[in-house]
């Protein structure tokens, strides 16, 4: 087809890059190219009709599998064990892409990245916008909200045992449904650009933990208490439950964030650029009864 964008997604074979190819492949949004550490890991993507290309950002060679790409969605990677090292693989993309000539640059980001946020990892994303800003590619950020399905982390055992144990305190939240992150990443990546953008991808309902509580309750009959406690609290108990003890102050820092309100975003982001309405968070819990009523 004459003039079609060639469009290469990174982590593809990550639950959100997967669906991210999967909706460009269904609207022949252009030359889809599935791009993967591993790319046996994605031959269902390969036969659904995306090319493959190996992607490593560890890799000096990177410019090479971005060569004759128009447009770039940039999936943060998953590489939270050494600090510094998400961002060092992310700046080598953005740089990759550079010298490979992509004219635009999607990248799934956080809310509200910038210095004093209390989340880990936050500065891996705000460098990397910082480093985008720098690059002179065009460039879209995508600040994704916590995703509806994290809740299955936690409110399965909550339901169980009748309390959910929390640091987030009256602060609220819009979970997005991953689905509808995958849509507007699609989405952002098969667009035309017109200049530079930010959008927060969020759901429609900011809820707080007692409402999102009332909410998994009515959804599986199981009545569940919200106990307020301190991060340090949570963390322990985090840690007491089998989680590791380099992970708990991450989980645990996320309800700090909720708290001091950095999250109370609720954006109509995903409505514009996708024409989709989010899915609400009721939904959701619906459809993931058996789910939620088994503890692991």
């Amino acid at each position: 087809m004459a003039n079609q964008p060639t469009l290469l997604v990174t982590g593809a074979s990550g639950q959100l890059g997967r669906r991210a190819v999967e909706i460009l492949l269904e609207a022949k949004a252009g030359n889809v190219i599935a791009g993967t550490r591993d790319p046996s890991k994605i031959a269902d993507l390969a036969a659904k009709g995306a090319e493959v290309r190996k992607v490593d950002f560890d890799d000096p060679a990177l410019a090479e599998s971005f060569k004759g790409v128009d447009r770039l969605l940039l999936i943060s990677t998953d590489a939270l064990d050494t600090p510094g090292k998400r961002l060092n693989q992310h700046k080598a993309a953005i740089a990759a892409a550079k010298k490979a000539g992509v004219k635009h640059i999607v990248y799934t980001s956080m809310p509200k990245p910038e210095p004093g946020s209390p989340i880990p990892f936050a500065p891996d994303h705000y460098g990397t916008e910082q480093a985008l800003e720098a690059s002179g590619i065009g460039w879209t950020v995508l600040r994704n909200g916590w995703y509806q399905e994290n809740l299955l982390h936690s409110l399965p055992s909550a339901l169980a045992s009748g309390k959910w144990f929390s640091a987030a305190g009256d602060g609220k939240v819009a979970h997005v449904a991953r689905e509808d992150a995958a849509y507007a990443a699609a989405a952002a990546l098969a667009a035309t650009p017109q200049g530079n953008a930010r959008y927060d991808i969020t759901g429609a309902e900011l809820l707080t933990t007692k409402e999102i509580a009332k909410l998994a309750s009515e959804a599986t009959g199981k009545p569940v208490e919200v106990v307020n406690v301190t991060d340090e609290q949570l963390t322990q108990g985090m840690i007491a439950a089998g989680m590791p003890a380099f992970l708990a102050p991450v989980f645990a820092s996320f309800d700090t964030n909720t708290r001091k309100g950095n999250i109370a975003i609720a954006s109509d982001a995903v409505q514009k650029l996708t024409g989709r309405t989010p899915r609400p968070l009721k939904q959701f819990f619906a459809a993931n009864k058996e789910a939620l009523l088994h503890a692991h």
